[in-house]
């Protein structure tokens, strides 16, 4: 004897090649199926409307720039301006900077000749005179440069005159500036194999404005 699923307990005999036909599902389950089915389909029309809303209003691109930004929070800091020019072009030391442009004048530059070229370190001396700066000691190389500069010109300086030395490269196109032990603000000008001439004004004060121009602020964008 077997009781089908559907068939309300009633019991039936399987006889030869007739079985008893299932009834349809309670009206009571398609009910509750075309319930839930109604509740999913209002739930997946909702969320589809969040979205929209979320890119038509702008909220998708703040979250981006939020992604961006730094740990703290704070944006991006702008690099420190480098020091103001003065009426000559030539950017003001600021007081207690060693890395401030001084003016030509505040700058003692020892001049020395390490190429087999006669007489090219007090030309190069007379020159840089003419345009403000003072002049300490001229003469040949010593030992350790003599005949070992092959560019233009090596500029030497110690920590106090950092600044200085960027004002005299600028002076001349491709030197090269390296630091000493020395606890002045002096700079050696040295002239190497290379060297022509010194830049005329106009090219140096361009070359001088490049030196110190402040980086770029950084641009955040919407992806990182």
């Amino acid at each position: 004897m077997l009781t089908p699923q559907g068939l309300k307990g009633k019991q039936y005999r399987v006889t030869g090649n007739a079985y008893p036909r299932l009834g349809r599902p309670p009206k009571k389950s398609r009910k509750v199926i075309a319930a839930l089915a109604a509740l999913v389909a209002l739930a997946l029309i909702g969320l589809g409307g969040v979205q929209l809303y979320d890119i038509f209003s702008g909220k998708n691109r703040n979250a981006s720039a939020q992604a961006c930004a730094t740990p703290s929070g704070k944006p991006l800091a702008a690099p420190t301006p480098g020091a103001a020019p003065t009426a000559s072009g030539t950017p003001a030391a600021a007081q207690g900077d060693p890395h401030a442009i001084p003016q030509p004048a505040a700058v003692t530059v020892n001049v020395y000749n390490a190429t087999t070229k006669a007489g090219l370190a007090g030309r190069t001396a007379d020159e840089l005179k003419k345009r403000g700066f003072t002049i300490g000691k001229v003469g040949n190389a010593p030992a350790e440069l003599d005949k070992k500069v092959p560019g233009t010109a090596q500029v030497i300086a110690g920590p106090a005159g950092a600044g200085a030395a960027t004002l005299l490269t600028s002076q001349i196109a491709g030197a090269t500036a390296t630091a000493d032990a020395r606890t002045d603000g002096s700079v050696d000008f040295v002239v190497g194999d290379s060297y022509n001439a010194l830049l005329d004004e106009t090219q140096a004060a361009a070359a001088l404005a490049l030196a110190t121009k402040p980086s770029p602020t950084p641009t955040v964008t919407g992806s990182c």
